[in-house]
């Protein structure tokens, strides 16, 4: 299906609009054969008042899944890795023995059924105790015990639930099999030959260096508190990378291309678990191999959202790559509120 003409006056409406939720910053990159523009609103640092520029950088948050599911099929296409493999088999000792098998399919499609996570040790229930926290370090074992006690949600492969747990095991595995962190190992198979100089694993650095874009969180007073600098080591593996619009398009242009990936596993990312595996609520699966699907007016995107506290991002194409759309703003609230941001570009973005 064509997709519509690009509405300029409506992208940049969408784009400015940061009361609904409140915004302290947002940014649009839209590329594809159909037309390319770009819009920012607000500012990247509130302290000096300086505009956003396509060349600063954000946290990408889940997004970061996107670069772990190439790098697993790129080695289950060398034979490495077969999809059907157990994790447990992989990795053994890290699930409890009782858990039953958990294949690395359905890690990468979230049909894993593991367990609900336990609480962190610290009580997050306020901006002002995420804020004391947010140089907590936590290593992926530490992540994994979280979610090792109690009972399977559901048998794998039967349901699907978002999970960052299946992702953080996809990390682990990939360091398991190389040899090297898996931060390196996205280095040298995608940001270095893609020339992504600006996309990156921050590891234990809770900075983000070089022009960037400042995140924010709202207290309980009202004020904002600069939340930028946050050790993102609770996200390992799922949701911890830095990157801007520029990059995140390339990468985008290079893997729907099939730059990164032979045809059988690239279509992996675009092919949902059967009918009969639903999302808990009942309602279709929409995620994939690496990426989540959704229509808007008729029109069918592939890509994936991201968020990390004061920022959200998304990044989605058609699969022709007639649109490709990469989103970065920056919400005062880590909420339910935050999807009226990206709604609102989706239409525009979408609408005849």
């Amino acid at each position: 299906m064509p997709v519509p003409p690009l509405n300029v006056p409506a992208l940049r409406a969408a784009v400015g609009d940061l009361a609904h939720p409140q915004l302290t910053g947002c940014q649009l990159r839209v590329s594809g054969t159909a037309g390319r523009w770009y819009g920012t609103a607000g500012v990247a640092d509130r302290d000096t008042g300086r505009e956003i520029h396509e060349r600063d950088t954000f946290r990408i948050g889940s997004i970061t899944k996107v670069f772990v599911a190439t790098v697993v099929l790129q080695l289950a296409a060398e034979h490495r890795l077969p999809l059907e493999t157990p994790v447990q088999r992989c990795l053994p000792g890290l699930l409890p023995a009782h858990f039953p098998p958990v294949t690395v399919l359905q890690l990468l499609q979230h049909t894993s059924g593991l367990p609900d996570g336990q609480a962190p040790p610290h009580d997050l229930s306020t901006p002002e105790s995420i804020a004391r926290h947010r140089y907590d370090r936590w290593t992926p074992h530490q992540i994994v015990a979280l979610v090792s006690h109690g009972s399977m949600k559901f048998t794998p492969g039967t349901k699907q639930e978002y999970r960052g747990i299946n992702y953080v095991l996809l990390a682990l595995l990939i360091e398991e099999l190389t040899g090297r962190p898996y931060g390196e190992v996205i280095a040298r198979r995608l940001l270095r030959p893609l020339g992504l100089r600006h996309t990156s694993v921050p590891g234990n650095d809770p900075c983000l260096h070089g022009p960037h874009v400042h995140g924010y969180m709202k207290m309980t007073d009202g004020s904002l508190l600069d939340i930028t600098a946050f050790d993102q080591s609770i996200a390992w593996g799922e949701g911890e990378m830095i990157s801007h619009t520029g990059d995140l398009d390339r990468f985008l242009t290079a893997l729907f291309s099939g730059e990164l990936l032979p045809p059988r596993q690239l279509e992996r990312m675009f092919t949902l678990p059967p009918d009969e595996v639903r999302m808990l609520d009942g309602s279709p699966a929409h995620y994939s191999a690496g990426l989540q699907t959704v229509t808007v007016n008729g029109i069918t995107l592939w890509g994936k959202t991201g968020e990390r506290y004061g920022y959200c991002s998304a990044l989605f194409a058609t699969r022709d790559q007639q649109r490709r759309v990469v989103i970065s703003f920056n919400p005062t609230r880590r909420d339910a509120t935050q999807v009226q941001a990206t709604q609102r570009i989706a239409e525009a973005l979408t609408r005849s």
